[in-house]
């Protein structure tokens, strides 16, 4: 099974952030990293993939050439290889224009599961996942707090405030992973990063 991830190189959240004189949040002027949210969609692929239920991870990613440091980090905990679009023309996209370059990218690379953080830590909009599945036609589970793939379809754990529910998807889909996922602890993420940095006579 071959699963993409979408991810987003975002300003940090700590920086001071200006508008550039096209009214665009500067980029290039303000430190960025992997969105953490999506960290969490990272982190489940490469469960995923270790588990051997994921033949191939991929990242996608749409942005400014910068966007590529946010998919290092992201191969760094676990994957195969990245997708980077990369297109002046689409300089300050809105979620709507930035739905249709993804899906037209993952059209061409192809995908049984796509998985994204439930939002970006800038924008925090929630609407990528949804506008992708539509524009693909694909099946969408969203705010997963736990997943699982089995049979062809993917089952998620759905948590609200006065309830959990269970959805199952047929392949393809595309599933949003909530910062929550079982089992995760802070700094998990680290580790997983250091263990793959080293080499295969280091110590553990």
């Amino acid at each position: 099974m071959k699963i993409v991830v979408l991810v987003k190189y975002v300003p940090e959240p700590t920086a001071t952030w200006k508008f550039a004189p096209d009214l665009t949040v500067d980029r290039a002027g303000v430190e960025g990293r992997l969105s953490e949210l999506d960290e969490y969609a990272v982190e489940q692929a490469a469960q995923l993939a270790e588990k051997g239920v994921a033949s191939e991870v991929v990242f996608l990613t749409v942005g400014p050439a910068k966007a590529s440091e946010g998919l290092r980090k992201a191969l760094a905990i676990g994957g195969d290889k990245a997708v980077h679009v990369v297109d002046d023309a689409i300089h300050g996209s809105c979620a709507l224009s930035t739905s249709l370059v993804l899906a037209k990218a993952l059209e061409k690379e192809g995908f049984d599961l796509v998985l994204t953080g439930m939002a970006s830590t800038d924008a925090e909009l929630s609407v990528i996942p949804s506008m992708v599945a539509d524009r693909l036609g694909i099946n969408q589970a969203t705010f997963a707090g736990e997943l699982s793939v089995e049979g062809g379809a993917v089952t998620i754990r759905r948590d609200s405030d006065v309830a959990s529910e269970r959805i199952t998807a047929s392949l393809p889909a595309i599933v949003s992973v909530t910062d929550r996922p079982p089992g995760h602890q802070p700094g998990h993420l680290r580790r997983r990063v250091v263990r793959r940095g080293r080499g295969r006579d280091d110590p553990p």
